[in-house]
């Protein structure tokens, strides 16, 4: 599948773009910034990767938690460009995309047969996102809703060490 994704929802903007075989990925100011700079970026990799957004199977975005103004970005930029170029629109959670790099830092590409992930995302002022997650043979499922809450407020699940 050729995929474009990203997020916008933290302080630094990440997109990625896959053929099927290679990927192309760039990192940038996030949050508020990334309404100036995430179309341009987009053009950019699809340049490098000789395709036009109508080569795509879909668009994939970060749909939060996180910045409201990164979130609004990442939302408006994929629908926008789905729109123009008849493509399906694809919501990924944050949190769980965070999890995923977690899960692919310390096991490589090859999927472990189980695992469980507390994933966390500052959301400032002195409070976190909090969501656990577990990933059986690849296939990602959530434990428990996304909380905010205070640090000093986490509790870990002993599975988590």
């Amino acid at each position: 599948m050729k995929l474009l994704a990203f997020d916008t929802s933290t302080d630094s903007m990440s997109l990625a773009l896959t053929d099927g075989q290679r990927t192309w990925q760039h990192t940038g100011p996030g949050g508020a910034q990334a309404s100036s700079t995430l179309i341009p970026a987009i053009l950019e990799l699809l340049r490098q990767a000789g395709l036009a957004l109508a080569d795509l199977d879909a668009l994939v975005f970060g749909r939060g938690p996180g910045s409201f103004t990164g979130l609004r970005t990442a939302c408006s930029v994929a629908q926008g460009l789905a729109l123009g170029a008849r493509l399906p629109v694809l919501p990924m959670d944050t949190l769980m995309a965070v999890a995923e790099e977690a899960r692919f830092q310390h096991e490589g590409p090859q999927a472990v047969a189980r695992l469980q992930v507390t994933a966390l995302l500052d959301a400032r002022m002195d409070e976190m996102y909090v969501q656990r997650f577990a990933c059986n043979a690849g296939r990602w499922t959530s434990l428990a809703d996304c909380a905010l809450i205070r640090p000093e407020n986490l509790q870990l699940d002993p599975a988590d060490s």
